[in-house]
């Protein structure tokens, strides 16, 4: 019983993936460049280690922070 319950399940979300990925708009156009993506709003990508460029005069003599002396 748990065996034909499991199939049913994986099986069925399978046919659910694949309708729903045949309901897509994009699959009708073909040789159409993609809709350029909007960047998120917010302060960007944040990478460890690199320190930002100071948006004022007082920040540009402030140390940032864990730096030496800080």
């Amino acid at each position: 019983m748990v065996d034909i319950f499991a199939l049913a399940l994986s099986h069925g979300l399978i046919a659910l993936a694949v309708w729903r990925l045949l309901q897509r708009p994009d699959l009708d156009r073909e040789g159409e460049p993609p809709a350029p993506r909007r960047a998120p709003r917010g302060q960007g990508m944040r990478v460890p280690g690199l320190v930002a460029e100071p948006q004022s005069e007082e920040d540009a003599h402030t140390p940032p922070p864990g730096a030496p002396g800080a």
